[in-house]
């Protein structure tokens, strides 16, 4: 299937490792010029080139610090002065700690809120004057399958991300006149170095990643690419009347009937 991305303007943040940067390969594979952040200059630059060298198009490293807000608002218009223009979001950011709920203070709850939820604010609307005049545009967020079934131990991801599913479906209602379609992505257990923040202590991890697969129907953990494939659809022309929804990606194991 033709995406229809060839020539369209990516931005992927988080995008050194893991899902960000299996979101910027999977859309770089499919024409689009990528521009990925991240707060490591030297690990971004190294998957700038791994991208480029596998789908032989250009892709623009910009180091960011997506909770420092003039950096963050920095690399948007350096972004969108590339190209001029940016016709796809993609907000991703990594994870605050896992632990109980009395264990966390003033100030982990601040830099849960920067990282997990003010900065996909931030960047929501620094893009919309690159993407309103064209009359079209994809903001895609990467949050976690946990706003569907909650995840023990991640009341300060849990509680951001589902302020993040609440401002896409409202900034979907304020930007469908101008055809700018804003969608969640809800992973389930994917093969990320964050895993290990899920596994109980203790545990050899591949005997607990093993255990945890057993009440996942698809009987194993999803790779990152299987994440990036939906993350390409919905920056797709074919995903035009696709918005203010939360999709996930779990190989079945939330057992939600909604």
């Amino acid at each position: 299937m033709d995406l229809k991305l060839k020539d369209k303007v990516a931005v992927v943040l988080a995008a050194s490792k893991g899902l960000g940067k299996a979101s910027a390969l999977a859309l770089s594979a499919e024409g689009a010029r990528v521009i990925i952040g991240s707060r490591d200059r030297e690990e971004l630059e190294k998957a700038a080139a791994e991208i480029s060298s596998q789908t032989g198009n250009e892709v623009t490293a910009i180091p960011v610090d997506v909770s420092d807000s003039a950096q963050l608002h920095a690399f948007i218009q350096e972004a969108g002065e590339k190209y001029g223009r940016i016709d796809i979001l993609l907000n991703n950011a990594g994870g605050p700690p896992f632990d109980k709920f009395e264990n966390f203070d003033d100030e982990q709850w601040q830099k849960a809120f920067e990282l997990n939820l003010l900065s996909f604010a931030r960047t929501g609307k620094a893009v919309l004057p690159f993407m309103k005049p064209t009359g079209s545009g994809r903001i895609i967020n990467i949050i976690s399958g946990s706003v569907k079934a909650v995840l023990a131990n991640s009341i300060l991801s849990t509680s951001m991300r589902m302020g993040v599913v609440g401002m896409a479906k409202l900034m979907a209602d304020e930007l469908g006149p101008y055809n700018i379609t804003v969608n969640n992505v809800a992973p389930g257990l994917i093969l990320t170095d964050r895993i290990k923040h899920t596994l109980p202590a203790n545990v050899d991890p591949e005997q607990a990643i093993a255990e945890k697969t057993k009440n996942i129907p698809l009987r194993r953990i999803g790779q990152p690419e299987e994440l990036a494939a939906l993350v390409a659809f919905l920056a797709s022309e074919q995903a035009a009347y696709i918005s203010g929804t939360t999709i996930q990606v779990d190989g079945g194991a939330n057992r939600a009937i909604f």
